[in-house]
């Protein structure tokens, strides 16, 4: 159902079983996958593809120009994947061409109010953002991940997979995977036990990250030898791979 007030584009291409609330604008070369739910006065921009069964509500702003004073009106893109629930006035960017031209978000996913997704930010599956979590252009996001209210992702940070930032942190560098951060500047906290022990982790896989996480942060090892040990524990325990694969492509270094 398309409420009577809604204003939608001629080229936007709106899927069979689709709802839109009053006051909604859905311009020109936006796509919305079937079963999705739009609330009252949401503003929907592209080129903007959004997947199937995904429920936004009022009053947010998805696919607007970027916040880039780079950024001169190119054509860039946002793609949103499937199952995804954005709430009240979360805003969401395309990308810029000095990047990839995209920002892209997974499937899954929880932006609770609130939440900003600059300018070509690549958010994976399954992560809930809670209500003001910010993150800055550039920002990487793997899966299974949870930002506390009022986090603050610096530009080209990486968030990785499985890993928890507390709430009011400020991240400045890369949060390696499975970690507890926490701070303004964020700091390591230990490993994210029982998020990973509700992921179905065994017993034997928290053990050997923990073993991984005292070889990072408690044994004075620079990064270098820490990533030599990380790798042979990696050959015991394939979970520890994740953490060997980050640092590799750790670009602004990470949390110590």
């Amino acid at each position: 159902m398309i409420h009577q007030t809604a204003i939608i584009d001629p080229s936007a291409k709106i899927a069979s079983g689709v709802e839109i609330g009053p006051w909604c604008w859905i311009g020109a070369d936006v796509e919305i996958g079937e079963g999705c739910v739009i609330g009252s006065h949401v503003v929907v921009k592209g080129p903007t593809k959004i997947g199937a069964n995904n429920k936004i509500f009022q009053f947010a702003s998805i696919g607007e120009e970027c916040q880039d004073k780079k950024y001169k009106g190119e054509p860039t893109r946002l793609e949103i994947g499937d199952n995804n629930v954005i709430r009240e006035s979360v805003t969401i960017h395309r990308g810029t061409v000095q990047d990839n031209s995209l920002t892209r978000i997974g499937s899954g996913n929880l932006l609770m109010a609130y939440v900003h997704v600059a300018h070509d930010c690549i958010v994976g599956n399954n992560n809930i953002l809670a209500n003001n979590a910010t993150l800055a252009g550039h920002v990487q996001v793997g899966d299974f991940s949870i930002l506390g209210g009022f986090t603050g992702v610096h530009q080209f940070c990486k968030i990785g997979s499985f890993s928890f930032c507390g709430v009011g942190s400020v991240v400045v560098k890369d949060v390696i995977p499975y970690l507890m951060a926490a701070g303004q500047n964020a700091v390591p906290h230990g490993m994210n036990t029982e998020g990973l022990k509700r992921k179905g982790y065994t017993a034997d896989s928290i053990s050997a990250l923990k073993k991984a996480y005292k070889i990072i942060y408690r044994n004075g090892l620079t990064l270098a030898d820490a990533k030599i040990q990380l790798a042979e524990l990696a050959k015991q325990e394939k979970a520890v791979q994740l953490i060997v694969d980050f640092l590799n492509n750790s670009d602004r270094g990470i949390i110590r």
